[in-house]
């Protein structure tokens, strides 16, 4: 019996995070894609307003980096970091905790942002074991929170869809309030005025489960997956020295924030406050080769190297953990990003994406605008009965016209490649604008 394979079947591809059916009946489909832009594969321009998924922060197919990736596929095409090693693993990890945040000295690779979460948390359990700890087992999220998919990371995130289907997850978590507040902060620009002592929740979870019960608490610096919520004024610093002051690890969860999205290398740089573990993936490898790392500060790191030297120091890792290929990609993707100055360059173009940001204020619908760094979103009235359809046809419409959005709800976030020119700002301020201004 010959197998007869379906070709160009869009049905067999069960589709992450998709309302499969829907997209079968009318597909977007990428062909290539060049720098700033993708093209369709009837050859249509479409200008890149997400950097991918959060995650192309250099631009599409930089030579650089695809020579790196093709040079190393000829050359070593794998070889395993478990008591072995490659030479490309080693520097990838020198030359990262060299554009780290102070303090960050040690890196252990993962394949993606869910799995660098999994490993933080699981690292910050066996942290607090190593010292003697071994009641601090409770794992602190945010609602609206997202860390990726993976069971820790989807129990600490804090966005309903995401945890509803899939039971209880793991035990013992508990989630901090989030900070949007409307009410008091609707069009900020920046980090907004109110809301500092919503930090001052992880006190009221420690009172309800003691410190000592208490291993970590994740955030990200920016929640930008549930539609970017902007930290407070000042909630960051405080909930750091909450943290500190009960011994609870505190995660930045940077896969996002991580290598220039907010005119600083990461999210640690821009706020002043210095985490004990940062997670990050994405703009390691330009989005080009799955792998992420996850930073740790020489305390955390060193609490686990105190048994004898020839036992195995941390029983965690994957397959790919520094994989040759994710190592040589993420080599040549440090290398653009100091040759253009990119983890820096959203600071010198913020201001004209800030002023075309919010003169979206006043348009049809338009509740709340909000921005920092190289992130903006455009908070929608929902439609009655029907959450999420307004952006969803405001997310059709803008593909239809050449730009790529990203919908979360009735939230739309742009985020484009470290590398636009204020020419291409107006560019996709003016597709996105003459999109709302259509109404329904």
């Amino acid at each position: 019996m010959t197998l007869q394979l379906k070709t160009n079947d869009l049905d067999a591809f069960f589709m992450p995070f998709s309302a499969n059916r829907q997209f079968k009946d009318a597909p977007r489909l990428i062909g290539s894609a060049k720098d700033m832009h993708y093209f369709t594969p009837d050859g249509r321009k479409v200008l890149d307003g997400t950097s991918g998924l959060w995650c192309v922060n250099a631009g599409h197919c930089r030579p650089k980096i695809v020579e790196a990736i093709q040079k190393q596929a000829a050359e070593l095409d794998f070889a395993g970091t478990f008591q072995m090693g490659h030479p490309k693993a080693f520097e990838a990890a020198s030359r990262l905790v060299n554009v780290a945040p102070e303090g960050f000295n040690h890196v252990f690779f993962t394949n993606s942002g869910s799995e660098s979460v999994d490993t933080a948390l699981k690292i910050a359990l066996a942290y607090h074991r190593a010292k003697g700890n071994g009641g601090k087992v409770r794992l602190i999220g945010r609602e609206r929170g997202y860390h990726g998919v993976n069971f820790g990371g989807t129990a600490v995130g804090g966005i309903g869809n995401n945890r509803k289907q899939f039971g209880a997850l793991v035990a013992g978590v508990d989630h901090l309030r989030h900070t949007h507040d409307l009410a008091r902060n609707a069009f900020s620009k920046g980090e907004p005025e109110h809301g500092a002592e919503l930090a001052d929740d992880l006190e009221r979870l420690v009172a309800l489960h003691d410190a000592s019960t208490i291993a970590a608490v994740i955030v990200e610096p920016v929640a930008c997956s549930t539609g970017v919520l902007v930290p407070p004024k000042g909630y960051l610093k405080r909930l750091a020295a909450i943290a500190a002051k009960h011994d609870i690890l505190l995660i930045f969860d940077e896969v996002i924030t991580g290598f220039g999205r907010l005119g600083t290398p990461f999210a640690v740089d821009c706020f002043g406050v210095s985490p004990d573990i940062i997670t990050t993936a994405k703009g390691v490898t330009n989005g080009t080769i799955p792998m992420g790392a996850v930073f740790l500060k020489d305390r955390v790191h060193d609490a686990f190297m105190s048994g004898p030297p020839d036992a195995i120091d941390l029983f965690h890792g994957y397959t790919y953990s520094g994989h040759p290929i994710a190592a040589a990609a993420a080599l040549a993707t440090l290398d653009v990003y100091q040759e253009e100055g990119l983890l820096t360059r959203a600071a010198r173009i913020a201001p004209r994406w800030e002023e075309r940001v919010h003169a979206l204020k006043g348009l049809p619908y338009v509740l709340d605008v909000r921005n920092i760094g190289l992130i903006g979103a455009v908070e929608f009235e929902p439609l009655p009965g029907k959450p999420g359809e307004r952006t969803y046809n405001r997310f059709i419409k803008c593909f239809e016209r050449g730009l790529l959005v990203r919908q979360t709800g009735d939230i739309i976030a742009l985020s484009p490649p470290l590398i636009i020119s204020e020419d291409e700002i107006d560019q996709l301020f003016d597709i996105f604008t003459a999109v709302v201004k259509e109404g329904d």
